[in-house]
C-alpha cells in the first residue's frame, strides 16, 4: 500500500483547476436557461419540467460513471482524468450550439447533453480529490473545489453584464431567435473555459497507480460483463451504505430542492419585485436576466472569498458545525430576496441598469447564500470521504450525488403538478419556500454522526 505524498498549495490548485471550467458551464445554465426557454416561448408553469435534464442525467450517469471509474486504469491517461476530459469536450460543444436554439425542444435537448457531459466530469472529479489527498488535506482539496465553483460561476454570471457594461454589446442586440447576443458570447467564452481549464489539470496532475491487488481486481472485472458488474457494485454499495451517508440524505434533499427552486425562479422573482413585469419581451425582463447574473455572481464571489477561511473553521468546530451555520445563513438570505425593491430603501446603489436596489438586502442575500454555497460544495463531501471504503470512493461519490439529483427531480415533478399552484403561482413564494428548506437542511445537519473510514468498512 503506497503512502500518499503531501501536496503543496499550487499542486492542489492545479489538480482542481478543471473544476473552474465545469462550474463556469453550470453557472451559465443557472442564470440563463429559464430566460432562454422564455425567449423561445415557454410559460412560467412549464419551467420546472424543462429543467428535468439535470436531475435525470445525474441520476443515471453519476453512479454508473463512479462504478466504472473505480474499475478503470490506463497507464497513460489514469483513472478519473479520462472522464472529466471527455465530459469537458462534450460540454463545450453543447455550450457553443445552445444560443442558436430555434425551439424549446432544441434548447431542452441541448441541456440534456450539457448536463450529461457535466455529470460525466463532475463525479470523477470528486473522487479525484479523495484518491489523491490524505484525510488531513481533503478539507483543502474539497474547499479548493468550492473556490473554483465560486470563481467559475461568478465569471459565468457576470460575463453578460460585463459585455453590456463595457459597451461591447448592447442590451437590445438579439439573435434571430430572440436570444440576446450577450448570451451567445457568454456561452462561447464558457466553452473555451471548460476545455482549457480541464486540460491544465490533466497535464499537470498525475494519478496514483492502483496497487497490485487493485490492478488484479480491475483486470478480473474487465473479463466480466461491464453492465452486470456495475449493477452488482451499485446494489452492494447501497446495501452497505455508511451511517454518515444515510444521515446526510435529508440534508441533501432540503438543500438541493431549495437550490433548484432558486435557479428556476430567481429571474422571474427579480422581474416582478424590482421591474414590475412578467413580460419576457420587455426590457425589464432582459434587465432582470442580467441582474440575475450579477447577483448570482455576487454570492459566488462570497463563495470563493470564504472557501479557504472555512478550512481552519472546519478543523475547529468540525465540518458538521460549519455546514449547519452556513445553511442557516443561506436560508435567511433566500428569505430576503422577495423583499428586494426600488422603493423603500435606506442605503442604495446605482446599478448599470438604472434601478435603485437595496444594498442591505442584497448584501444579506449574497453573504448568506455565498457562505452556504461554499459549504455545500465541500463540507458534505468531507463528511462522506472519511466514512467510505477507499476502493469504493468513485461509486459512493456517484451515489452521493444521486442525493442531489433525486431532490431536483422531485422538485421538478412536485413544482410542476401541485406545489406551484399551492404557492399561488407566484415566483416570490417559491423563493421563500427555498429559504425555509435551507433552514430545514441546517437542522438535519445536527443529527449527523461522523464516522471515520475504518469504522465504515464492515
Amino acid at each position: 500500500m503506497f503512502k500518499k505524498v503531501k501536496l503543496n498549495f499550487w499542486q492542489i490548485w492545479n489538480m482542481n483547476f478543471g473544476f473552474f471550467g465545469i462550474q463556469f458551464s453550470f453557472g451559465l445554465q443557472q442564470s440563463n436557461m429559464s430566460a432562454i426557454y422564455k425567449y423561445l416561448g415557454a410559460d412560467e408553469g412549464s419551467l420546472p419540467m424543462l429543467w428535468l435534464a439535470g436531475p435525470i442525467t445525474g441520476l443515471i450517469i453519476q453512479p454508473i460513471v463512479g462504478a466504472i471509474s473505480d474499475g478503470t486504469w490506463s497507464p497513460k491517461f489514469g483513472r478519473r482524468k479520462p472522464f472529466f476530459l471527455i465530459g469537458a469536450l462534450i460540454s463545450s460543444f453543447a455550450l457553443l450550439v445552445m444560443p442558436f436554439s430555434n425551439s424549446i425542444f432544441m434548447a431542452a435537448s441541448l441541456l440534456w447533453i450539457l448536463d450529461a457531459a457535466n455529470n460525466l466530469a463532475m463525479e470523477p472529479y470528486r473522487a479525484f480529490v479523495a484518491d489523491k489527498l490524505d484525510e488531513k488535506q481533503q478539507s483543502l482539496g474539497f474547499l479548493m473545489q468550492s473556490f473554483f465553483t465560486g470563481l467559475g460561476i461568478t465569471l459565468a454570471n457576470f460575463t453578460p453584464a460585463i459585455l453590456v457594461a463595457l459597451g461591447v454589446l448592447a442590451i437590445t442586440d438579439k439573435l434571430s431567435n430572440g436570444i440576446p447576443t450577450y448570451t451567445y458570447w457568454a456561452f462561447f467564452i464558457g466553452a473555451f473555459a471548460s476545455i482549457v481549464s480541464v486540460l491544465i489539470s490533466v497535464f499537470t496532475t498525475k494519478e496514483y497507480p492502483p496497487t497490485d491487488e487493485e490492478l488484479a481486481l480491475i483486470n478480473e472485472k474487465k473479463k466480466q460483463n461491464i453492465f452486470n458488474t456495475v449493477l452488482v457494485d451499485i446494489v452492494k454499495a447501497f446495501q452497505t451504505m455508511p451511517l454518515t451517508m444515510k444521515q446526510l440524505i435529508p440534508v441533501k434533499f432540503f438543500t438541493w430542492y431549495a437550490m433548484f427552486c432558486y435557479w428556476q425562479y430567481i429571474t422571474s422573482t427579480l422581474s416582478i419585485s424590482i421591474y414590475n413585469t412578467t413580460d419576457q419581451a420587455s426590457q425589464g425582463f432582459s434587465e432582470a436576466q442580467l441582474l440575475t447574473g450579477s447577483l448570482n455572481g455576487t454570492y459566488n464571489i462570497i463563495c470563493f472569498m470564504v472557501a479557504f477561511l472555512l478550512v481552519p473553521l472546519a478543523l475547529k468546530i468540525g465540518a458538521k458545525g460549519v455546514h449547519f451555520f452556513a445553511l442557516l445563513l443561506g436560508g435567511i438570505g433566500l428569505l430576503s430576496i422577495p423583499f428586494l425593491n426600488n422603493v423603500d430603501v435606506l442605503f442604495v446603489m446605482h446599478n448599470p441598469f438604472g434601478e435603485n436596489v437595496a444594498v442591505t438586502t442584497i448584501f444579506l442575500y449574497s453573504f448568506g447564500l455565498g457562505i452556504s454555497w461554499a459549504s455545500m460544495m465541500a463540507m458534505p463531501y468531507q463528511l462522506l470521504a472519511g466514512s467510505i471504503p477507499k476502493d469504493k470512493t468513485g461509486i459512493y461519490m456517484g451515489i452521493f450525488n444521486m442525493f442531489i439529483v433525486i431532490p431536483m427531480a422531485i422538485q421538478v415533478l412536485t413544482m410542476q403538478y401541485f406545489v406551484y399552484d399551492l404557492l399561488g403561482r407566484n415566483p416570490l413564494n417559491v423563493i421563500k419556500l427555498a429559504g425555509v428548506f435551507l433552514i430545514f437542511g441546517a437542522i438535519f445537519t445536527l443529527f449527523i454522526t461522523v464516522k471515520n473510514r475504518k469504522e465504515a468498512i464492515v
